[in-house]
């Protein structure tokens, strides 16, 4: 069996963050694939890399010497890919609309990496909602977003998937519902509900309720994030989020828990969108090809919603 990168990124992640459900989480990938790269792994070691617990996972000796290892391999190739080329060299400036959601929890990160890989594109981003940045495409105001890709609806639109988020049920430490072996719609509507309003979180709930005889006993609509944090975190109610957005600690510090439903709840959707037939510029290829690079998207693979 070969070593891969893949490997040592999940392994990395697995091992600063001490849960596999947070590094799947970073990674925006299932905990099944972290879990099966280490297995990977430790059978190419030979050796366990982790102790496993109920509360995470902790380095074991191995573990903690072959992660030396791993970070000098991949910031060598970090190095290696910031290296000078054609590509790199890219200038000019591209106008990037973005959705609350994504600038909030997803966008940061890659605009550093695209700062470091192209370093003479300005990118011009700017927030806003999505009817307002489906018009703005439209009307050549931006030429490129970043958004919640489940919800673009205009046919004059092109439209990458970069990966989907799960959404799970969020509940306060040592709830109830934690130690049922199945966790239900049905359940989740005989307690209090918080709705999450921004970037048309109750408009896609509503979506998959309706295709139930159940629904939600909403106590709160609010668009803060944090808010529904709290508010989980305190007692106040349960909530069905994204792990894109979901952090294990409310900001006074309170646990909260997440809960894989039986029933099918459709994943938050991230990525591209530009007018369709637009002639594509240097820096939006550049874009382009870093997002289909870092979320392993096959060429070819523009759709229209």
């Amino acid at each position: 069996m070969s070593l891969t990168l893949r490997q040592l990124k999940y392994f990395v992640a697995a091992a600063e963050l001490g849960q596999i459900s947070q590094a799947a989480i970073q990674l925006a990938i299932s905990q099944s694939a972290v879990t099966t790269a280490i297995r990977e792994l430790e059978e190419i070691v030979g050796s366990p890399l982790f102790l496993r617990s109920a509360s995470g996972v902790a380095l074991t000796e191995t573990g903690r010497g072959f992660l030396n290892h791993a970070y000098n391999i991949l910031s060598s190739v970090d190095e290696a890919l910031r290296m000078p080329s054609a590509d790199a060299r890219e200038s000019g400036r591209l106008l990037l609309a973005a959705s609350y959601t994504v600038i909030g929890y997803f966008l940061p990160y890659h605009l550093q990496r695209l700062s470091q890989l192209y370093p003479n594109l300005d990118i011009q981003l700017h927030e806003l909602n999505r009817n307002a940045i489906e018009e703005g495409l439209i009307a050549h105001r931006y030429d490129m977003a970043v958004l919640l890709t489940s919800n673009v609806v205009n046919p004059e639109l092109a439209v990458e998937h970069f990966f989907g988020s799960p959404r799970r049920l969020w509940v306060p430490a040592r709830h109830p519902l934690l130690a049922r072996d199945t966790v239900t719609l049905e359940d989740v509507a005989h307690e209090p509900f918080i709705m999450l309003t921004v970037d048309e979180a109750a408009h896609t709930a509503l979506r998959y309720w309706s295709e139930t005889p159940f629904r939600p006993d909403v106590r709160l609509r609010t668009s803060s994030v944090e808010a529904v944090r709290s508010m989980v975190a305190n007692g106040g109610g349960v909530a069905v989020l994204s792990d894109m957005v979901y952090r294990p600690w409310s900001l006074e510090g309170r646990r909260i828990e997440t809960i894989q439903l039986k029933d099918p709840i459709p994943p938050m959707n991230v990525g591209l969108a530009w007018r369709k037939g637009a002639d594509i510029t240097g820096p939006m290829r550049a874009v382009r090809e870093y997002f289909r690079h870092a979320y392993a998207v096959p060429r070819g693979t523009d759709t229209l919603r």
